[in-house]
């Protein structure tokens, strides 16, 4: 059986592969990846039921922090309802969008920032060296130049290294965050492809 899963995906990899070299072969590609997407929407059906199912179970049994479990099942079926009935382009729904989702999104945002920042006072604490005080005053800075003030923004601060920090050094960083992403994507995916790793055969 594994070595009939080593095949299937093999074929299937070298098949997805050769749809961007060869222009007979795209038919099938998108036939795979049609298919990959409707596994992996089957597959998030199957966490969303898990996750029904986890909560339910807490709500059942009386423990602690059912109140937020049954808040979040409450939340999750009169989302699903009310999006079905009235399509996410509704009024409704989108004032659910724009007065829940999002001000939550952005507090969660906000939460993340102030712990960043705590996280690099405490690092400083424990080890005070170059690279601790740059990390310290980086996230400073991103805080500071950031935050919504009565009187606009900082001067130097807001309109001048923010950006610079931001758009420059932060978006190079993340740029070779990707790059390094799609390179371990890449070898992982060689290697799957010449049966070196068998994940679906539980190794």
């Amino acid at each position: 059986m594994r070595v009939i899963n080593a095949i299937i995906a093999i074929a299937t990899g070298v098949l997805i592969l050769g749809g961007y070299f060869f222009p007979q072969l795209a038919g099938v590609q998108t036939l795979l990846l049609n298919w990959a997407i409707i596994l992996a929407g089957v597959a998030t059906l199957v966490g969303i039921f898990n996750l029904i199912s986890v909560h339910t179970d807490k709500i059942r049994r009386g423990e602690k922090g059912s109140t937020y479990s049954a808040l979040l099942v409450i939340g999750l079926a009169a989302t699903l309802i009310f999006g079905m009935l009235l399509r996410p382009q509704h009024d409704a729904m989108q004032i659910v969008l724009n007065g829940i989702i999002v001000p939550t999104e952005a507090a969660l945002m906000g939460v993340l920032t102030v712990s960043l920042l705590y996280a690099a006072i405490r690092l400083l604490r424990r080890r005070a060296d170059m690279m601790s005080i740059i990390f310290l005053v980086t996230a400073a800075i991103l805080f500071l130049g950031s935050a919504t003030l009565p009187f606009g923004d900082i001067p130097l601060i807001g309109t001048l290294i923010r950006p610079w920090v931001s758009q420059i050094l932060a978006l190079g960083g993340a740029r070779g965050i990707l790059i390094g992403v799609a390179l371990g994507t890449m070898t992982t995916g060689l290697r799957v492809l010449f049966g070196m790793d068998r994940p679906y055969g539980g190794q």
